[in-house]
């Protein structure tokens, strides 16, 4: 059985009835004990409602009152991708730092980086080995052995939701920080992580080409 929301008008009746009687307890709506009143109510509507949405608020995908509180938690927002322009970039944020179980696989990347909102696809390298490798083919280093790229889109959009942004929130926001700062953290200690964006995003040739280091 879903709480009941009760209007502004429900609790003004409700402490109107709960008054003494008598004339200088006067019931006419122009009276200041019932404008008083009729001035109150919409706060207690408002914790009502508050206070009915608390079980969808604890939810970090969907929590709004509690959000600070989930960032706070886990050290959001985080210096290296600053703070969020969007509510779901936060929610979403908040979700994939505690849905992280951890791994090095690349679905475990990909799905990290679904979970903070943006599609991606990871490239692997590897040094140029004579005999292994046709001519043409890039001439990398052994540290190619530990180079791995996230490519995404060139930009990935967020847009205003009805009923999910929030008043004040750009109609729409882009930025790929959070994918980045994310991403670098839970690399692996030993590997190089590149990014690249867009179709003309791949690594430029004369680094490819560099022939040492990657850092």
């Amino acid at each position: 059985m879903a709480a009941p929301n009760y209007a502004a008008s429900d609790f003004a009746s409700a402490i109107h009835a709960l008054m003494p009687r008598g004339l200088v307890w006067p019931r006419d709506p122009a009276s200041v004990q019932a404008q008083v009143i009729a001035g109150l109510s919409p706060t207690w509507q408002r914790h009502t409602a508050a206070n009915n949405q608390l079980l969808v608020d604890a939810f970090p995908a969907t929590s709004v009152e509690l959000l600070p509180e989930w960032e706070s938690t886990l050290g959001l927002p985080d210096p290296c991708a600053g703070e969020s322009p969007t509510l779901q970039g936060r929610q979403q944020q908040v979700v994939a730092r505690l849905t992280n179980s951890g791994g090095q696989s690349i679905p475990y990347y990909t799905a990290f980086a679904k979970a903070l909102g943006f599609e991606v696809t990871v490239t692997e390298f590897t040094p140029f080995r004579v005999g292994q490798q046709s001519i043409g083919a890039a001439l990398g280093t052994q540290d190619w052995a530990f180079t791995w790229r996230i490519n995404a889109p060139a930009q990935t959009v967020t847009y205003f939701s009805t009923g999910q942004s929030y008043v004040g929130q750009a109609l729409a926001s882009w930025g790929s920080a959070v994918l980045e700062c994310e991403l670098r953290t839970i690399k692996p200690a030993h590997t190089y992580l590149n990014f690249a964006y867009g179709e003309t995003g791949a690594l430029d040739l004369t680094f490819i080409l560099g022939q040492s280091s990657l850092a």
